[in-house]
């Protein structure tokens, strides 16, 4: 078995695992219901090494066929396990959120790093917390969610002059005052009450 499908396997096993102990979902950590990340999906492996298609000697519409069908699959994957993770987190089971994020392998995408984030966070270790939600706005600068839990970390550690920084920083990549992280910094900094 490659290193590749090794990394599938146990990617499904964890999500399956995960899916099958997990309660219904919650509606906390950024709203109802699972869903799929935002951000752009895993790469493929011709993103990650384009050599390996020029190689193979089939013709270009044929690569493309195979590597979309790997996409979709690739990403079908990602997916489960992502929403298996975002559903622990949502049952306040942060160590095993953490552990199935990190089963994932995809520690780059800002979704995933913003959630192990907020577990760290949640289960009160600020520094671990602090290094994925600065991963997660390396990955994508403008990753409001990130912004928004950033800010209640900052909010928690006493500093509500950071927090209300951040809440401008949400303000300016919304472009208004209406969307749901503004909203929910806002009321977290003006009432000092943050449940999420």
């Amino acid at each position: 078995m490659s290193l590749s499908n090794t990394r599938h396997a146990r990617i499904a096993a964890v999500a399956v695992f995960w899916l099958s102990v997990s309660l219904p979902p919650a509606f906390a950590a950024g709203g109802g219901g699972v869903s799929v990340p935002r951000s752009s999906p895993p790469p493929t492996n011709n993103q990650i090494n384009p050599d390996k298609s020029i190689r193979s000697g089939k013709s270009s519409q044929q690569k493309k066929r195979k590597q979309d069908r790997r996409s979709e699959s690739d990403y079908r994957e990602f997916a489960i396990g992502y929403n298996a993770a975002r559903t622990l987190v949502l049952d306040g089971k942060y160590t095993d959120a953490i552990i199935a994020f990190r089963a994932l392998d995809y520690d780059d995408n800002a979704d995933v790093a913003n959630y192990i984030g907020y577990a760290y966070r949640k289960l009160g270790d600020y520094d671990r917390s602090k290094v994925w939600y600065d991963k997660a706005l390396a990955s994508d600068p403008n990753h409001v969610r990130t912004w928004e839990y950033y800010g209640l970390w900052h909010l928690e550690q006493g500093n509500k002059l950071k927090a209300q920084d951040f809440l401008e920083n949400i303000r300016l990549l919304c472009g208004n005052t209406d969307c749901q992280e503004y909203v929910d910094l806002k009321v977290a900094i003006e009432d000092g009450k943050f449940s999420y």
